[in-house]
């Protein structure tokens, strides 16, 4: 195989990755805000912070050893949202229907404020 065919082959590889990333992590980063919307359990606040990071991630810095502090099945969801983040194909919040406006509500209800710009 020469260089270039390896590499086309690469690339190939690393796009079939990413959309498979992608298409889970739209799956999981729905269950993920859905769970922020509608529970009020202790574990779903973190999962709001970790929601409002993947939006924001400079405003709303998320500690990655939360993840040992929420439900296996959260935490997975959590770890799938942050492989699609690697591949960067899309923001997360606009793999979820009204993802936008569902965040900036989310993060409303429970506390989550923007850092003040002063």
């Amino acid at each position: 195989m020469s260089f270039h065919e390896e590499v086309e082959r690469r690339e190939r590889d690393w796009a079939e990755r990413a959309n498979k990333a992608q298409a889970a992590a739209a799956q999981a980063y729905e269950r993920l805000v859905t769970l922020a919307e509608r529970s009020e359990s202790g574990q779903i606040k973190r999962v709001a912070q970790f929601v409002a990071s993947t939006f924001d991630g400079a405003s709303f810095p998320f500690d990655l050893f939360e993840l040992r502090t929420v439900d296996v099945e959260i935490s997975d969801d959590m770890l799938v949202c942050l492989d699609a983040l690697r591949w960067g194909q899309a923001d997360l919040w606009k793999l979820i229907p009204d993802g936008h406006d569902r965040i900036l509500r989310l993060c409303e209800a429970w506390g989550i404020k923007w850092p003040d710009a002063s």
